[in-house]
């Protein structure tokens, strides 16, 4: 033991050496430096230390003062002092266990007859019994208050330290004398005495720390309660990436070192669901705020000033200098681990002549396990740290990419976006951001399989001599065979990503429009389509995971390859196999097969990564809107505020037909412009090249001044209505009311639950279009800009509402700004200073109304068709004077009655929600997310979904076999070879490898049976999974897509379903796989010692413990991160769709902020849960190390020849990969539970409910029903969910069949939900419909929904061609499809098209006009030709005279249908046979417009009488 001849007789121990032999007389001296008497006074001590406990737990009993008094000087110091405290308590213990073991086989080999062995095995027995119950005591009482009585315990410590310290001395004393220390004596007097100093550094002198950073600490220790700490609580949840507040940036070196700064989250975890508030935020260093801005100048900086694009290697470029330093650390870390792993079987050959008593110095032995030891921790410390810092690299990595991915769809010209649909944007965030992020796990596999190849090949070198080249040739044969399969699976990666995008697009639109698939019955041919695109994945999904298992069975078969190669060399070579030899070459195989095993995983990772980054670059280098189309001033430099001089431009810059040509116009500040044209004549576009959407060929744009835009088809946030129209302004409380009084918003929120609180559903889902159009107009207004652009606003409003909003608005609070307002009522244009009459994309006339009322034709036609619509008005009107109703006094009657209760209940409305029992719950709830650990019952579905579980046990008994033949392989190489060259061998060298060939055959084999049914049972079950869900999704009833946003659907259809097709079924292999190992190393290890047990089952219950202690936080992490991801998709998705309206707002960098903020909101759990899973992981590999270390311990102090050497370096063998296979068994099942999750969330919304069956078999109507098309009403009440107010309140009456029926009322009078409960969209909740006197609750949906036509309120085309749009379940010819598009005046429009009817909707489609989308709706049902027909704010999108058209060509091919219209414009229901006025959803007026028009008090005569006088004033 040369290290302790440096202790010299100058020093303290010289002093204290020479004190003791000069005071102590010679036999004192003698008995006081015998073991025995230190082993007995320690004994006599933790008899102490247990009697004081069992005082103080007597002591508290007796006075109940609720403590365990003597730790309380330990537990006050809840931080590291007390955790360490209880962890080095432990430790002593299980220390004392070994020590004890050890006497006591001592004292067996003695024959029971040494006494020293028997006083030192009851000495450590007292020391393990007092010290496990400190420990216990310790753990117990931490979560209580006491009063401080720790003088007991003080005292103790102080003799013990002083004994300690004694028993250290005497060992070096004895050292001096030239007297043998038993090594394990020494080493337990050395952590005796550091554990004796550290007890007493805590006990005395550590200060209370607690309060020092409360607001990083107590929060996660004290749950829920955010007082304590102060305010800090709060503000720690506020900051988005934060200098201060974050437990790791805070942490000193050891707590960074063992993890421990995740402890109290951990801790919390188990004592309350964590919700994001309790996740700490992340440093600023890992937030993407501060990380975003460096990546873009990296980015921008690697195209060396040329605006070339970025590329693939460009963006590779920039990943990694952003995270350049990280990417080096953990290279040194993934070094350092390397390395250090191969000492283990550099030493095994020495440690198997040691056993064989071949001795080179003193304590060889211990020197060796010390050596194993001192790599165990270096190799498990780099590799926590390694694997920490990747994630965090990957975590980095995904932010800036989702940044940049965010900014780029801002920027999008719109012709690039028509290239790319807003699903396949989302699958560039969701999928392709993550897997570069995932990335990191593999970043450093190419170089380190170089690395470790070459560290392999030196130990065989030192070995094997020449035969090592043998290894290296059949390394590199493996690694060869890979490339083809590696080419494969790329191909079948990208064609998989391919084929998931169109799927993702898809399923994003059908989400979208899923109200209009409903209400026409098409949701399951819809369905029908999403299977064919999902059969197609499936078709690469097959080949990639086929293509998988071949890859996995070359590779594991490739380290048996290696093995037979190297040993049949040596026979060639006729270098001696030793025992020693071999189990060191096996060994350095077993290490070898890690990185062949993960060879094939990197390579598809990198494969994956390349397709990835590849489709990102394509992406980032698409055009971004010209920053030139238009010249922005600031306000008041110019004396125009709109200018735009000889300008052509097109939304498609190739085509040779530009969208706007010639176009000149001035508008000087203050002016009103009204732009109006038949459809399709360039109006929006207009607009839309004003905001610098639209390309330019030539000419000059400029705006003067701030801009506000209101879009003509809404766009709102999912949000609180205060926050849509504030739209990230301050509350000005004054202004914010004038602007909801002009909007006529006050009385829509008086009746909302939660006021201007009310969260809004996706797109407004649950407001009527005119209130979604009014909060637009509102968002405008309060953004207080120079120049306001309305795009046909008033047309989704009522004709009172319109004329307020014209009024208060236009002319009242924007009367001193700049505004263009499109608009299709003509009654508009007289208050305009100018008029733009647009025809073809020209402005064919310009000036005021007198000046071109008579200068050409278009305006006249316009004009003429506005006459014409107020002239069957007129007509009505001057009727009803001299008519008498035909209907008899009983309807006058009905009406008056329904009046009175209408107004009765429409004074109660308010005191409804004030009495109202139950509490008031918004539509759109927090996502739901299971609580607590996974139910069995989803590993179970999970299991046997596929083939009812059949496979599994097949699957099991390949591993079994491959882990036998594996080990039986092993254990015969070290049986039939010698241990030395002296020793004769057992078997000839023939049968030796004859027998090897044979069983590493027959594990292949195994492998390959394995690898190919867990790919068949998990491709099955991805199937089975998918296919439940997304049926469930599209039999759940409207209700459901109401409340729940599409980002959480998306989330589910994308990663989720990502994770069941491609992780899921290797997580549930992996953890077979490694329990299955981990018996085999316990089986073998256990056949050399049994002892081994004594410490094996400790550490597996402790392993247990820690794991089940760790995953209640780690599971509500890794859900919060799903729970976080659907809302930054949301935000996403809902961005890209109102990208304009964004623009327009110049809000760009505010949704940037957010896209970040909830960036890092996804991001914080994701780097909490890698966090809590190394701190899982080093304590595991801890407790492992020990195990090993013991059984070390075990076969150096044990005799020569005892044990066989070769068998025990069989067991040196397995155990050098016990830590890392336990760790890797616990970090699996954590893996599964979280990966399982997705499986729980996909079953979430696999067990929705449905919606009543489409058929009912059992009563199905006659094939001509409806055939008088008569509905009738009985009391009809409906509410949208049992948590909100009634929308219709009891409503009775009936609608005649074959006449028409107008349905009129304000904005959100209920008339949209009457026509949704006629469809059964909405279930209602009393009364009944029967239409044709059959009861429509007693039918299938389809039955219903498929009679009934209906032209709903947004017009929608889906992506796909003209045909399919107007015919997607393929029942007409191509003759009735021209028949109805020429009667809806589509046809000549189409014809121009070169591919006709096949000529292409873009997604939403987006490539026809709003007025031409809903001509296409019209073309429907002409198709379909029902008996009743619904029009839905059916004209709202169309000019005067189309919407003359479309009501001529209604009446001419619907004459003898039901049609019920509700309108905004008198014109389109004034002509009906009936007309229904709703009022807070009762009936205020229902009669023919005769009647109702001859009673002047009557709420419609008011309303034609504000239409006439609005369409004949001038608004002047």
């Amino acid at each position: 033991m040369d290290f302790l001849g440096s202790t010299t007789g100058t020093g303290m121990l010289a002093m204290l050496f020479s004190f003791s032999e000069s005071i102590l007389p010679p036999d004192s001296r003698s008995f006081l430096l015998k073991p025995l008497f230190l082993r007995w006074v320690s004994g006599f001590l933790h008899a102490v230390l247990l009697l004081v406990l069992f005082c103080s737990w007597v002591r508290k009993r007796i006075r109940g003062n609720g403590g365990y008094d003597v730790t309380e000087s330990l537990k006050d110091k809840r931080d590291f002092g007390f955790k360490s405290a209880l962890f080095c308590s432990l430790a002593l213990s299980l220390l004392n266990l070994l020590l004890m073991s050890l006497s006591g086989f001592y004292w067996y080999e003695s024959g029971w007859s040494d006494s020293d062995q028997l006083v030192s095995s009851l000495g450590f027995l007292l020391g393990m019994v007092s010290w496990g119950v400190l420990s216990i005591c310790l753990h117990r009482c931490r979560d209580f208050e006491h009063l401080k009585a720790p003088f007991l315990l003080r005292l103790w410590l102080v003799f013990y330290l002083a004994v300690s310290c004694y028993s250290l001395v005497v060992d070096f004393v004895m050292y001096k004398r030239h007297d043998t220390v038993p090594f394990h004596l020494l080493v337990f007097d050395i952590v005796a005495f550091s554990a004796a100093v550290f007890l007493g550094y805590v006990a005395f002198l550590k200060k209370d720390r607690s309060n020092s950073n409360g607001v990083l600490e107590e929060p996660l220790l004290n749950g829920g309660d955010s007082r304590v700490g102060g305010g800090g609580a709060v503000e720690l949840n506020k900051t988005n990436g934060s200098d201060e507040a974050t437990p790791y940036s805070r942490a000193g070196i050891l707590r960074l070192l063992t993890f421990s700064w995740m402890s109290p989250l951990i801790d919390l975890g188990n004592k309350k669901i964590i919700d994001l508030e309790d996740v700490p935020q992340l440093h600023d260093t890992d937030s993407v705020i501060g990380l975003a801005p460096k990546f873009r100048s990296m980015l921008e900086a690697s195209d060396g000033g040329e605006r070339s694009g970025v590329t693939t290697f460009k963006l590779i470029k920039a990943l990694y200098f952003s995270a350049q330093w990280e990417i080096l650390v953990t290279a040194f870390f993934a070094f350092i681990y390397t390395v250090a792993s191969y000492v283990g079987p550099a030493l095994i050959d020495t440690f198997v002549q040691y056993l064989n008593g071949r001795r080179q110095y003193n304590h060889e032995g211990y020197v060796l396990v010390i050596s194993f030891f001192g790599a165990k921790l270096v190799e498990c410390l780099s590799q926590r740290h390694w694997f920490f810092r990747l994630q965090k690299v990957g975590i980095r990595m995904r932010s800036v990419l989702v940044a940049m991915i965010y900014e780029k769809g801002l920027t999008l010209s719109c012709q690039s976006k028509q290239g790319r649909t807003s699903g396949e944007i989302i699958n560039f965030m969701t999928v392709d951001a993550e897997r570069i992020g995932n990335f990191s796990w593999y970043m450093h596999d190419p170089w380190m399989v170089l690395l470790q190849v070459g560290l392999a090949l030196w130990i065989l070198y030192r070995n094997l001599g020449l035969a090592s080249i043998a290894a290296l040739i059949a390394t590199i044969i493996v690694m060869l065979v890979n490339f083809p399969f590696g080419r494969m699976q790329e191909r079948f990666q990208e064609k998989l990503m391919e084929a998931k995008d169109s799927r993702m697009k898809s399923t994003s639109e059908i989400l979208r429009n899923m109200r209009i698939l409903k209400l026409q019955g098409w949701e399951m041919k819809f369905l029908s389509k999403i299977f064919d695109l999902r059969k197609s994945e499936e078709g690469w999904l097959k080949k990639y995971v086929y293509n998988s298992a071949v890859i996995s069975f070359v590779f594991w078969g490739a380290p048996t390859l290696v093995s037979v190669s190297t040993f049949g060399a040596c026979i060639l070579l006729g270098i001696p196999l030793e025992s020693g030899k071999i189990l060191s070459a096996l060994a350095t195989f077993r290490i070898l097969q890690e990185p062949i095993y993960n060879l094939p995983d990197t390579i598809s990772m990198i494969v994956q990564t390349k397709v990835s980054l590849d489709r990102l670059a394509s992406y980032l280098c698409l055009d971004n809107l010209q920053p030139d189309i238009v010249e922005r001033l600031p306000k008041g430099s110019s004396e125009v505020a709109i200018e735009v001089i000889n300008s052509t431009l097109s939304w498609d810059i190739s085509s040779p037909n530009p969208t706007l040509k010639d176009i000149n116009f001035k508008v000087f500040p203050g002016m009103k412009v009204a732009v109006c044209g038949t459809v399709g004549s360039g109006k929006s576009s207009l607009l839309s090249s004003l905001l610098g959407e639209v390309p330019k060929i030539s000419g000059s744009l400029k705006v003067c001044g701030t801009k506000a835009y209101v879009a003509q088809s809404p766009w709102i946030q999912s949000g609180k209505i205060e926050d849509n129209i504030l739209f990230g302004k301050p509350m000005e409380r004054e202004r914010y009311d004038k602007v909801l009084e002009a909007c006529s918003l006050s009385k829509d929120l008086e009746i909302l639950s939660f006021g201007d609180q009310t969260v809004i559903g996706e797109r407004g889902i649950n407001l009527s279009g005119g209130q979604k159009q009014r909060i637009q107009i509102a968002r405008a207004l309060y953004q207080d800009a120079d120049i306001y652009l309305f795009d046909d606003p008033f047309s989704a409003v009522d004709a009172h509402t319109g004329s307020h909003l014209f009024k208060e608005v236009l002319l009242g609070l924007l009367c001193s700004k700049s505004v263009i307002y499109v608009t299709h009522q003509v009654e508009f244009l007289p208050a305009a200073d100018l008029i733009l009459v647009m025809k073809d994309g020209r402005i064919s006339q310009a000036g005021r109304y007198s000046d071109i009322l008579n200068s050409g034709t278009d305006f006249m036609e316009l004009i003429g068709a506005h006459q014409e619509a107020l002239a069957v008005v007129d007509a009505v009107d001057a009727n009803s004077v001299s008519e008498k109703s035909t209907l008899g006094q009983q309807n006058g009657i009905v009406k008056d009655d329904i009046g009175f209760e209408g107004k009765q209940e429409s004074q109660d409305l308010k005191n409804d929600k004030l009495d109202s029992g139950e509490p008031q719950r918004q539509l759109v709830q927090e996502e739901e997310r299971e609580k607590g650990s996974v139910a069995l019952d989803v590993y179970w579905k999970y299991i046997t979904l596929a083939y009812g579980g059949a496979l599994v046990p097949f699957i099991l008994l390949g591993q079994i076999l491959f882990q036998l033949l594996q080990i039986g392989s092993n254990y015969w190489m070290a049986w039939a070879t010698p241990v030395s060259e002296d020793v004769q061998a057992p078997v000839k060298l023939s049968t030796l490898m004859i027998v090897y060939v044979a069983l590493a055959f027959g594990s292949s084999l195994c492998i390959l049976l394995r690898a190919t049914l867990l790919v068949t049972a998990g491709y099955k079950t991805a199937t089975e999974l998918f296919h439940k869900m997304h049926h469930c999704i599209f039999r759940s009833p409207m209700s459901f897509f109401d409340s729940t946003p599409s980002g959480r659907i998306m989330s589910r259809a994308s990663t989720d379903q990502s994770a069941v097709d491609l992780e899921l079924p290797y997580q549930f292999g992996s953890v077979a796989i490694t329990v299955i190992q981990l018996i085999g190393i316990i089986g073998v290890m256990s056949q050399v010692s049994w002892l081994v047990f004594l410490v094996f089952i400790p550490v597996v219950a402790a392993s247990i413990w820690y794991q089940r202690y760790y995953i209640a936080a780690a599971r509500e992490l890794s859900r919060l991160v799903g729970v976080c991801k659907a809302p930054l998709i949301q935000h996403f998705s809902e961005t890209i769709s109102g990208a304009t309206t964004i623009r327009s707002f110049s809000q760009e960098s505010r949704f940037r902020s957010d896209n970040m903020r909830l960036s890092d909101g996804y991001s914080r759990p994701k780097f909490y849960t890698a966090g809590a899973m190394e701190w899982l992981c080093f304590r595991l590999d801890m407790l492992s190390s020990l195990t090993f270390v013991f059984s070390l311990v075990f076969l150096v102090s044990i005799p020569t020849g005892v044990i066989d050497p070769s068998l025990a370096g069989l067991a040196v063998t397995y155990g050098l990969s016990l830590n890392t296979l336990q760790a890797w068994l616990i970090w699996t099942l954590c893996n599964l539970e979280n990966k399982i999750i997705s499986v729980e969330r996909i079953l979430q919304y696999a067990s929705v409910p449905s919606e009543p069956p489409l058929v009912i078999e059992s009563n199905r109507p006659e094939q001509s029903w409806p055939s008088r098309g008569e509905v009738e009403l009985r009391d009809l009440q409906v509410q949208y969910a049992p948590h909100m107010p009634l929308v219709l309140r009891g409503i009775t009456c009936t609608f005649k069949g074959g006449l028409r029926t107008g349905i009129v009322g304000r904005t959100g009078s209920g008339k949209s939900t009457l026509i949704q409960t006629l469809f059964r969209i909405v279930e209602p909740s009393a009364g009944e419909i029967r239409i044709d006197g059959v009861n429509i609750l007693t039918i299938g949906l389809h039955d219903l929904r498929l009679r009934l036509s209906i032209i709903p309120q947004d017009p929608t085309m889906f992506e796909g061609t003209m045909r399919s749009n107007l015919d997607p379940l393929e029942e007409y010819t191509d003759d009735q499809i021209w028949e109805a598009l020429d009667k809806c005046q589509l046809g000549d429009e189409v014809r121009k098209k070169e591919q006709k009817l096949d000529s292409s909707v873009s997604e939403n489609g987006e490539n026809w006009s709003m007025g031409q989308r809903q001509l296409v709706c019209l073309g429907r049902v002409l198709l379909k030709r029902s008996k009743i027909l619904v029009l839905d704010e059916a004209t709202a999108s169309v000019d005067t005279a189309t919407d003359n058209l479309i009501q001529k060509t209604l009446r001419e091919h619907f004459s003898d249908c039901t049609v019920i219209t509700i309108a905004h414009r008198i014109s389109s229901v004034i002509d009906s046979d009936m007309v229904l006025l709703l009022s807070n959803g009762i009936i205020e007026e229902y009669d023919t417009p005769v009647r109702l028009l001859e009673d002047k008090s009557s709420s419609f005569s008011k309303l034609v009488a504000e239409y006439t006088s609005r369409s004949s004033s001038s608004f002047e």
